[in-house]
């Protein structure tokens, strides 16, 4: 994939995110932060600005993009900018179909991606056999906690080495049921809008994450790949899988702080911890490398929505 095939992508990317019109100052600054994260090669600021300050339109965004593929792959790339926090609203709706048109993509290829999207988006938080694992808050067992963090942290890594965007898309819900197991564990039953404002108070941005991760992806040329060519991925420098397994390790020990205290962690100490628990899960993940190569070559893109409903 050449530079400005990439530039194009995460341009609509960028595009999609600003599509659904509602923009507060908090999404602005985590979408500010991701495209900070991706200077490196693919301009992320300068993309960002362009974008916010309407000097870009689509039809030259779609422009450099000439394959069939890399066409599907913007789109899969925008639906899932668009259905990264929750499905997506009518205006967003509207940019899709916008979209669509203008890379002149057939409606199979769109319905196709689109459904993935949605489905990840709307994956229920409670309907695996795994949820019958925690316990009543006075027998609550921390060290399968940590287990069922370390587990979730690891499976985010490993989706990072699939080449299909979507598979990024996975992370969200994961990490969303990651909390909800959690708290249950600890007596709470959360809903998402519950879980959706822990997550912003730590700093976690859905709409920004995944831009994140499809950038990284992006950067160290594994999305829109061949699948199956994972072996020493990691070890060429791909770091979208420290990303996502330290976030999700992150998420989940925080959490487990959180409903542990009863709630009472105030903002900025759930920010403080949030950060020293990332840096942790940096430090643990050249242990966890091995795990997560294997890992990824036992998943299917195509069953992702399957594959999170189980977990």
């Amino acid at each position: 994939m050449q530079p400005q095939e990439k530039e194009s992508i995460l341009t609509i990317a960028f595009l999609a995110a600003f599509a659904d019109g509602r923009q507060q100052d908090q999404e602005r600054s985590e979408l500010r932060r991701a495209a900070a994260a991706l200077d490196a090669d693919l301009n992320g600021p300068q993309l960002y600005q362009r974008v916010l300050m309407k000097e870009v339109d689509l039809g030259a965004a779609v422009a450099n993009l000439q394959s069939a593929e890399l066409r599907a792959l913007a789109y899969e790339v925008a639906v899932g900018v668009c259905d990264a926090d929750g499905l997506r609203n009518e205006a967003e709706t509207r940019f899709l179909a916008q979209l669509g048109n203008a890379l002149g993509l057939a409606q199979p290829a769109i319905a196709g991606a689109a459904a993935t999207a949605d489905a990840l988006a709307t994956v229920p938080l409670s309907d695996s056999p795994a949820d019958t694992v925690v316990t009543a808050p006075a027998s609550i067992d921390f060290g399968e906690i940590d287990s069922i963090i370390v587990k979730a942290a690891v499976i985010n890594g490993a989706l990072e080495l699939l080449p299909q965007s979507l598979a990024s898309m996975a992370i969200i819900p994961l990490q969303m049921k990651l909390v909800y197991r959690i708290g249950k564990a600890h007596g709470y039953e959360l809903d998402r809008d519950q879980i959706k404002d822990l997550l912003a108070t730590i700093g976690v941005g859905l709409t920004g994450q995944y831009l994140e991760q499809v950038g990284r992806k992006l950067l160290g040329g594994l999305v829109g790949g061949i699948a199956g060519s994972l072996i020493g991925s990691l070890a060429r420098g791909a770091t979208g899988p420290i990303f996502s397994f330290a976030t999700t390790y992150a998420i989940g020990q925080v959490a487990r702080r959180y409903y542990a205290s009863g709630r009472s962690m105030n903002t900025e100490l759930l920010k403080h911890t949030f950060e020293d628990l990332l840096q942790q899960g940096r430090a643990l993940y050249a242990r966890y490398v091995p795990q997560i190569e294997q890992r990824a070559r036992s998943l299917d893109a195509n069953g992702l929505v399957q594959f999170v409903r189980g977990q």
